[in-house]
């Protein structure tokens, strides 16, 4: 399984939890996160869904995944735009 970054990429609008720049790893099933930080629930909640995908090998030509790269937490008033990168071991 490919290890990932995810970090904030982008703020539209205001969030009082992060800033740009904060990120989290995700190794197998594991979340790492630098100490004394955190990740918000509700933008967690949207990126769960990807994150095993974005760790699998694709090898369909047609797959969409590859390409997206950014996912934005559900918060009207202040988008966090997430993005996922593949590290290298």
């Amino acid at each position: 399984m490919k290890k990932l970054l995810v970090r904030v990429k982008e703020i539209k609008g205001k969030c009082n939890i992060h800033k740009v720049g904060d990120y989290f790893e995700v190794s197998g099933s594991m979340l790492t996160l630098p100490l004394n930080r955190h990740v918000c629930f509700y933008a967690l909640s949207s990126l769960i869904p990807l994150l095993p995908a974005k760790q699998r090998k694709v090898d369909e030509p047609n797959d969409w995944l590859p390409r997206v790269r950014e996912v934005s937490c559900p918060d009207p008033e202040g988008r966090v735009i997430w993005e996922i990168v593949e590290m290298s071991e």
